[in-house]
């Protein structure tokens, strides 16, 4: 599997965490991040940010 392959998987791995956890929390459905749901959410945004970054190089 290749680096950008993995980052990928990574990626989309959290954005299924991130939303599925979403689903069935109040909280952060009102924009208003829970203790179990922060840390998914900021490792979404990470990931997104180096997905984006990683396309943007590859050109």
């Amino acid at each position: 599997m290749t680096a950008k392959n993995d980052l990928y998987q990574r990626y989309m791995r959290a954005f299924q965490d991130s939303t599925e956890h979403t689903s069935n929390c109040e909280s952060c459905q009102n924009s208003k991040p829970c203790k179990a749901g922060a840390p998914l959410h900021e490792r979404l945004a990470r990931l997104q940010d180096a997905y984006n970054n990683a396309l943007r190089h590859r050109r």
